[in-house]
C-alpha cells in the first residue's frame, strides 16, 4: 500500500488526490491503492498544473475528485474514458472564488493543461497528460438528464 502522506508536490499529498466519499461508503479499498503509473501521473498533474496554479493564486486549491479506480468511476457514472481513472485529472475549487472565476483564471494563466471543463458551475475539471496536451476548453451544462459539452474559444 502506498504512503498516503507521500508528497506529490510542495502543497499536495497523495491522500488529497484519492478523495472519494463514494469509495468509503461502498468500502472500495482499491481506490486508496493506486499503482506506480497512476502515482506518477498524479505527481505530474500536481507539479505541472495544481502546484503552479496554487502559487499563482496564492490561495489553497481544494480537490474534490482526483484519481478514481474503475469501480468508483463506474459507480458514480463517470465516463468510460475518464482521465480520472489514470490519475491525469482533478476536479477542483477555491474557497471564496466562483467556479467561473477560477475557470477563467486557469485559462489565462497559461498552464499546460490537456482539458479544462467548467462543470455545471459546481467545479472545474482539469487534466494533464505527460504526452501532448490538447488545451481543450469546455463548458458542461445539463439539459434535462443529458450533459452537453460546449467548446469555449
Amino acid at each position: 500500500m502506498p504512503d498516503l502522506n507521500q508528497p506529490l508536490s510542495k502543497n499536495f499529498l497523495l491522500r488529497e488526490l484519492l478523495v472519494s466519499d463514494y469509495a468509503v461508503r461502498k468500502n472500495i479499498s482499491e481506490q486508496f491503492t493506486p499503482d506506480v503509473a497512476i502515482i506518477k501521473n498524479l505527481t505530474a498533474l500536481c507539479d505541472k498544473v495544481l502546484q503552479p496554479l496554487r502559487e499563482q493564486l496564492r490561495l489553497s486549491v481544494s480537490v474534490t475528485s482526483g484519481y478514481r479506480c474503475p469501480k468508483v468511476n463506474k459507480g458514480i457514472g463517470g465516463a468510460l474514458t475518464s482521465q480520472h481513472q489514470f490519475g491525469e485529472a482533478a476536479d477542483i475549487h477555491v474557497s471564496g472564488k466562483s467556479i467561473e472565476w477560477l475557470f477563467q483564471f486557469i485559462i489565462k494563466a497559461g498552464l499546460p493543461f490537456d482539458q479544462i471543463i467548467q462543470e455545471f458551475d459546481n467545479w472545474v475539471h482539469i487534466s494533464y497528460k505527460s504526452t501532448k496536451n490538447r488545451r481543450e476548453i469546455l463548458r458542461a451544462t445539463r439539459v434535462g438528464k443529458k450533459v452537453i459539452y460546449t467548446k469555449v474559444n
